[in-house]
């Protein structure tokens, strides 16, 4: 079984950058149908379609289309967000311990005794 595992990846092409831009390229312009190009090449459409999605990302030494990029930004921003959110709920959680803790121990948070600080009107 490992000898037939050998003789696929012998098999499987590697193709350049150059190469997979110049298609894209070429389906981009309109003067071929994808079916036409894929035939041309002996590609499948669904590697076609993924160069396509690479090529958008400017994975192909290229810039990156403008709505390609927005998405790659928003991806970004929406795991930034995530990030921070987490990180909120951290220190709120922290914060809240921290306060029912010196609650428990009759201190409050400015460092004196909760009924002193009651009793003097608060801290100024």
């Amino acid at each position: 079984m490992g000898d037939r595992k050998d003789l696929a990846m012998k098999n499987q092409r590697n193709f350049s950058v150059e190469f997979k831009r110049r298609v894209v390229e070429e389906v981009m312009s309109g003067e071929s149908r994808p079916a036409q190009i894929c035939r041309r090449y002996n590609i499948s459409s669904s590697l076609l379609y993924h160069w396509k999605r690479q090529y958008s990302r400017g994975k192909f030494n290229n810039e990156p289309t403008g709505e390609a990029a927005l998405k790659d930004r928003v991806e970004k921003l929406e795991r930034l967000v995530g990030k921070l959110t987490l990180e909120n709920e951290f220190l709120k959680k922290g914060l809240q311990n921290s306060v029912g803790q010196s609650q428990r121990n009759g201190k409050s948070l400015y460092g004196g005794n909760i009924s002193s600080v009651a009793s003097d009107g608060g801290v100024d």
